[in-house]
């Protein structure tokens, strides 16, 4: 009678592609139920021990194959089971920063991204994807440099340029780390070129790419509410919102119909998300639609964000000086990549009857 051990290892030679699926399904949940903030100590610990643990597997396979070294007898069963464990702590990985990226990012800068991210996700449970040690390089360092872009902005601050250049730095310099021990056991540096520097070089190429095209969101940062309003007022550390949009448009974030009578300002409403010790500055970017020109700048007001608070950093801005027609106030990184952004539409009113406001609290 064969033992639980054998038989799960029979069971997982057959259904192979099933098993690893439900890894990675199951990583997905996992990650789904427990995703906290992204400076809380256990998830950074828990990252951590991941890419370890993912980083001395690959290396491990690369010294095997090479006949460098041998698997002593106490990890034989568990190298066994390397592939759906390596694949399980990617789709863990992943999940964890698609989710971080798609908060942080505005659908309409930053979706070609995040569906890439979203995709590699996907591609990561795909047989011949498995199968290519290379490939699996490729989506180590996608999780490498993940891990930095959002910890160095954290550690530092704010985000921009700098913390992005230190990721991809960071990012290299692990890889070199990895290159020269290799070397040193392996000796191939033609294997090593074509399975450990390529597919590194040719992601860490296409986040450069990424960054300059303004894809990358500006993660940790996070818009969590706008909206447009009549009128804001702030009391004890609430801010009170007054706007007049009516039951049956509960899509609407305030008055993105906004009926202007004269003397009316244009009051944005923002609450942006930021980890402790944060200290940055986001533009609140004012743009009006010309039917000649496009979407035209009209106002670019800085808003100094700071973290700490739990429910987000909030803030609010007004305008005075405008004309009817299609607007949006888009929410940007001082290096101009967008976080979130809001449309509206103004209508000139010359009404002067009582107006029925309702006012909800912040």
């Amino acid at each position: 009678m064969t033992g639980w051990k054998d038989r799960a290892l029979a069971y997982y030679d057959k259904n192979e592609m099933r098993v690893n699926l439900s890894f990675f399904l199951g990583g997905f949940v996992f990650d789904v139920i427990t995703l906290s903030s992204i400076d809380d100590l256990f998830s950074v610990t828990q990252q951590v021990t991941y890419l370890l643990v993912v980083g001395f597997l690959l290396v491990s396979e690369f010294l095997v194959t090479a006949q460098k070294w041998s698997v002593p007898k106490w990890l034989a069963k568990p190298w066994e089971y390397r592939s759906a464990i390596v694949h399980f702590i990617l789709g863990s990985l992943l999940s964890i920063y698609s989710l971080f990226f798609l908060k942080s990012a505005s659908i309409f800068s930053s979706l070609t991204f995040v569906a890439l991210i979203m995709g590699i996700m996907v591609a990561n449970e795909l047989k011949n994807v498995q199968s290519r040690g290379d490939t699996k390089i490729g989506l180590y360092v996608v999780c490498l440099f993940s891990f930095f872009s959002m910890m160095i902005p954290v550690a530092l601050g704010f985000v921009g340029w700098i913390p992005f250049l230190l990721a991809l730095t960071a990012t290299g310099l692990v890889l070199w780390g990895v290159y020269k021990l290799l070397m040193k056991q392996v000796g191939d540096a033609e294997l090593l070129k074509r399975h450990l520097v390529l597919p590194g070089a040719s992601v860490s190429g296409l986040f450069l790419v990424f960054y300059l095209l303004g894809w990358i969101p500006p993660v940790p940062l996070a818009v969590e509410e706008m909206g447009i309003y009549h009128f804001i007022e702030k009391s004890d550390g609430r801010y009170f919102l007054s706007h007049e949009n009516p039951w049956y448009k509960p899509w609407n974030n305030g008055d993105q119909d906004f009926e202007a009578r004269p003397g009316d300002k244009i009051h944005l409403f923002a609450k942006v998300f930021s980890p402790a010790r944060f200290d940055d500055t986001v533009i609140l970017h004012w743009q009006k639609f010309d039917v000649a020109n496009g979407w035209m700048t009209t106002d670019k007001i800085p808003l100094r964000v700071t973290g700490g608070r739990v429910g987000g950093y909030r803030g609010h801005a007004s305008k005075g000086n405008y004309t009817a027609g299609d607007w949006r106030v888009a929410v940007e990184t001082t290096d101009g990549r967008e976080i979130g952004r809001i449309p509206f539409t103004i209508v000139q009113s010359s009404e002067s009857g009582v107006r029925n406001f309702k006012v909800e609290e912040r």
